[in-house]
């Protein structure tokens, strides 16, 4: 019976609490109280953390921080011990965070929870789960404006200038363009049919979800009245995407082009680290934007020196949907006359945003500062309301209801000008 606990030194064996055997001696006797009050302190320890409330004020201070952080776990402890319905704690925590954040009334700045953080560093790095379309508004749902390759939309047969209007089954007329598209994405390997108009006619298109890696440039070499214009069209200013511009440039001029149209359309910004270097591109020297916050020191990004195209005609082509690190770019180039813009007002962010990772896996995406163009303009409103923008040299903006696309025509019209 030597393998019964029971019948092991230290052991009642009437089933009784654990006692130091019988002519072990004093200093194990100590040894093992020690260990036991120290399990009676952890477990106390563990329960009071868990209700601070129990807690003498000195103590609760010391342990808890101060009487606002107090109400709060206070509250949310309330409520996960008093409600009705089982409420998890993580739950209440990204709702209380989430409260916090919306009461800024700050339309910029966002709570992630862990599941949210994970998809937007996957648009941060270019990936998402969809179907592989890039999309505009129209009045009736979405225009597909772009394809990607070897996509579910390719492999289904949609096409640039096709109109998605419903999204199984139910209409888009009138919803806005995010609201729309996040009806289209879901995780990969779900089902979705898109219902789309071409040449006056409806039809469903059943696909499946997958991961897609979004080509963040894409360039083409036209050529318009015997002169080579290259379009140099950028998605997004996500980590690295000033190297695909660079590898863009350098692959229209070495097929000839002698001018470049930058499409910003429907570019929503990302990285003012990527904006200083896709500005660099074409700046050889000289301010590029500069920041200024409460909480974060003063600073001017100037350009990196080497460009890659310094001295060719140039024109930025920008929509209402150009915004925040879009509006960067923009804005240098045209208050260093470095670039004509052409198109129409862009969005109108004069703010930018930190992303600070909390402990629990998500993250604050919350405006830390504003941003001035080189010569001091902030093209936001007052505090974090939308502005003016940036007001283009050449207005000029695509008709929804065409194939064609009229903005890009007239930006290429204009670069041919300066030839």
């Amino acid at each position: 019976m030597l393998d019964d606990p029971r019948h092991q030194p230290g052991h009642d064996p009437a089933g009784g609490p654990l006692r130091p055997p019988a002519g072990l001696g004093p200093f194990v006797r100590t040894a093992v109280v020690a260990v036991v009050l120290c399990l009676a302190l952890l477990a106390g320890g563990i329960y009071l953390g868990g209700h601070p409330d129990s807690l003498p004020d000195f103590a609760r201070d010391a342990l808890v921080g101060d009487q606002d952080t107090r109400v709060v776990r206070e509250a949310l402890d309330t409520i996960e011990d008093r409600y009705y319905a089982k409420v998890g704690p993580e739950k209440l925590t990204d709702a209380a965070i989430a409260g916090a954040v919306q009461s800024l009334d700050d339309r910029f700045s966002n709570y992630f929870t862990p599941a949210e953080y994970r998809q937007f560093q996957d648009v941060q790095n270019s990936e998402f789960s969809g179907v592989g379309l890039t999309v505009g508004e129209h009045p009736e749902g979405l225009r597909i404006s772009d394809v990607y390759d070897d996509t579910p939309a390719e492999r289904a047969g949609l096409k640039a200038g096709d109109v998605i209007v419903a999204v199984n089954g139910r209409s888009l007329k009138g919803q806005k363009s995010g609201q729309a598209t996040d009806r289209i994405k879901g995780p990969p390997g779900t089902k979705v049919t898109l219902t789309v108009s071409r040449d006056g006619k409806r039809r469903d298109y059943d696909l499946t979800r997958a991961r897609v890696s979004v080509p963040v440039v894409a360039s083409r070499v036209e050529t318009v009245d015997g002169k080579k214009l290259a379009v140099i069209g950028l998605a997004q200013f996500s980590s690295g995407a000033h190297a695909e511009v660079y590898a863009a440039i350098r692959k229209s001029l070495a097929a000839g082009a002698q001018g470049i149209v930058f499409d910003l359309r429907r570019n929503g910004g990302g990285l003012v680290s990527e904006a200083q270097l896709v500005a660099s591109a074409f700046l050889p020297d000289g301010p590029i934007v500069s920041t200024r916050g409460r909480s974060v020191p003063s600073r001017t990004l100037n350009a990196t020196g080497d460009p890659v195209a310094k001295d060719i005609p140039l024109v930025v082509l920008v929509d209402r949907d150009t915004a925040s690190a879009s509006e960067i770019v923009t804005g240098a180039l045209q208050d260093r006359d470095r670039a004509e813009v052409v198109g129409t007002k862009t969005f109108g962010k004069g703010v930018f945003q930190e992303v600070i990772q909390l402990s629990n896996g998500g993250a604050l995406d919350i405006t830390a500062g504003q941003y001035f163009t080189p010569k001091g303009r902030n093209l936001g409103g007052k505090g974090v309301k939308q502005g003016a923008g940036i007001q283009p040299d050449v207005r000029a903006q695509d008709d929804l209801d065409t194939t064609k696309d009229e903005g890009l025509d007239r930006a290429l019209t204009e670069l041919r000008k300066k030839l």
